[in-house]
């Protein structure tokens, strides 16, 4: 059982206190976001200019992602154990530092390497942000300002990648801007948090953070991504190198059970993660982390390399998918604080993602744009709907005090999905372009080093006949990948399906002892969870309309 709890009594929130705290709070959310979205259309000229490979390119992504995920579940513990408003402002300023730090990267090593980071960074702000906004508000209520946050996500995506463009483009600035922009928003929400969000502070006895399983945790997974990153092209599937890297992740990622099985504060909670909902939460979260991430971040890439558009094109190529993640967000939103029910809209957001992914599957370097635009539509609209109601659905389901955990889990798992896909995603985008290109140079008369060696995206630099050939490898390849993603986002619908239709409940804190008992995860044989203290009107309650 854990150590008594204790929360600092307040008086319960307005529905506009409310919002003055969640203003300080997206625009958080909304510098994380930015930090991926500004330099994804950037990202073909920076690697470029770099003379970066596609590896390189998958490593930029990867690096921040792995970083990330490994950093997402200790966030997520401190935050059940410590002052939530402090953890975020200080996931803000190791956000900011690896932002300077990558703005003024020599070379792509460096970039990734700043990148790694800025990602520690990435993975407080993914995981605090739920977790405040969870301490704020009911799951019931919470759903009517899940609007916001798709409203926020809509224009970090969208906004991102076409100011990323413009800054590329701009000669005046340069590719670094890409990175030194997000600095000055970030200092603005420093202090909207301090000025807007009060949140109590829950005080242990004897914390203790489970080191030791976050770092076999990070190891693991990093050693099975380099491993995705280089097998098939260093050395063989079937290689000494192959078993040695394969079997050492295996190794380390059992271990890494083991220890979190026996940890007095597990980082990633066993008990939690086998919950009927949560364990499906998660294996859903992780399919539409692999499909979203894996996907989408080489759509900047297909438009400029495979179509041949500028930066600023290409962001404002993907509005169609910002579009349907606002949407559906909002709409979602709205329909599940009316309803109390979660399940239909997580069942069809995940089936309508599969399609979009399906549809984008067709893609080749001469498809109308009028087709892509609408499968990205498709993809967004299944976003917003299954992204962050799959968080929510988790934390209907724990007690106020486990929130952190049970929260940080579920980003854990998306976000490693997301490293996952973009590795594996990456590696077969790597070698289908690589061999359709070799095959083309070859078919007409040009030996394979004319196309540059490893640095493909540095595609000005090739003479007009060997650049047609390289940007028809790259649109063909990409739907390849597409349908992969498709295929991954089948997991994510059986998850949801097999999710159990509960009402979400209106109070910050599960019931007492006795009522939980009897409530809809108390069936799954999961233990009961010790209670905190609340006052009988809890902080966070909004005003109803």
């Amino acid at each position: 059982m854990s150590a008594p709890t204790t929360t600092a009594g307040a008086e319960p929130m307005t529905h506009r206190q409310t919002l003055e705290a969640l203003s300080g709070l997206l625009l958080v959310l909304f510098v994380a976001m930015l930090s991926s979205t500004v330099v994804s259309t950037a990202l073909p000229k920076i690697i470029g200019s770099l003379n970066g490979s596609q590896n390189q390119y998958t490593w930029v992504v990867t690096a921040t992602l792995l970083t990330a995920t490994a950093t997402t579940p200790i966030w997520g513990k401190l935050a059940d154990l410590f002052n939530k408003k402090l953890l975020i402002q200080i996931a803000i300023v190791v956000f900011l530092v690896g932002s300077v730090i990558a703005g003024f990267s020599q070379s792509a090593g460096q970039l990734i390497a700043a990148r790694a980071f800025q990602g520690i960074g990435v993975g407080g702000l993914q995981a605090l942000v739920q977790v405040a906004i969870a301490a704020m508000i009911p799951p019931r209520e919470r759903g009517r300002y899940n609007g916001y946050l798709g409203g926020v996500m809509a224009v970090a995506t969208v906004g991102g990648p076409l100011l990323g463009g413009l800054i590329v483009d701009t000669s005046w600035l340069g590719w670094r801007w890409c990175f030194f922009v997000g600095v000055p928003v970030a200092v603005i929400a420093l202090i909207l948090l301090q000025a807007t969000l009060h949140l109590p502070t829950l005080r242990r006895e004897n914390v203790k953070i489970d080191y030791l399983g976050a770092t076999l945790i990070a190891a693991g997974v990093s050693v099975l991504l380099i491993w995705i990153s280089f097998v098939d092209g260093s050395f063989a599937w079937v290689s000494w190198q192959t078993g040695v890297m394969v079997g050492g992740a295996l190794l380390l990622l059992a271990l890494a059970v083991w220890v979190e099985s026996r940890a007095a504060e597990p980082v990633v909670p066993l008990g939690i993660v086998r919950q009927h909902t949560t364990a499906l939460a998660i294996l859903g979260s992780l399919a539409v982390g692999m499909a979203m991430f894996g996907g989408a971040v080489f759509l900047g890439q297909y438009f400029q390399i495979g179509r041949g558009y500028s930066p600023t094109e290409a962001g404002l190529l993907t509005i169609p998918m910002m579009a349907g993640v606002l949407g559906s967000s909002i709409v979602a939103g709205r329909l599940i604080t009316r309803t109390g029910r979660i399940k239909p809209y997580i069942v069809a957001g995940s089936i309508i993602l599969v399609a979009g992914f399906a549809l984008l599957g067709t893609i080749d370097h001469e498809t109308s744009l009028v087709l892509v635009g609408v499968a990205m539509f498709i993809v967004g609209t299944g976003v917003g709907m299954t992204m962050q109601n799959l968080v929510l659905a988790v934390q209907n389901t724990v007690a106020l005090k486990d929130i952190g955990a049970a929260s940080s889990s579920v980003a854990f798992f998306r976000s490693l999905g997301g490293t996952i896909g973009v590795s594996v995603l990456g590696a077969v985008l790597a070698h289908r372009v690589t061999d359709q290109i070799t095959r083309d140079l070859t078919a007409a008369g040009i030996p394979a080093s004319g196309a540059g060696g490893d640095s493909n995206l540095n595609i000005t630099a090739l003479p007009e006949g060997i650049q047609h050939i390289v940007r028809a490898a790259y649109g063909d390849a990409t739907g390849h990948i597409f349908l992969i993603s498709a295929a991954i986002g089948v997991v994510g619908v059986i998850a949801a399906l097999l999710l159990r239709p509960v009402t979400l409940r209106t109070s910050l804190d599960l019931p007492d002892a006795a009522t939980t008992a009897v409530g809809a995860d108390a069936v799954d044989g999961a233990p009961a969870f010790d209670q905190v203290s609340v006052d009988p009107a809890p902080r966070g309650t909004p005003d109803r309309r």
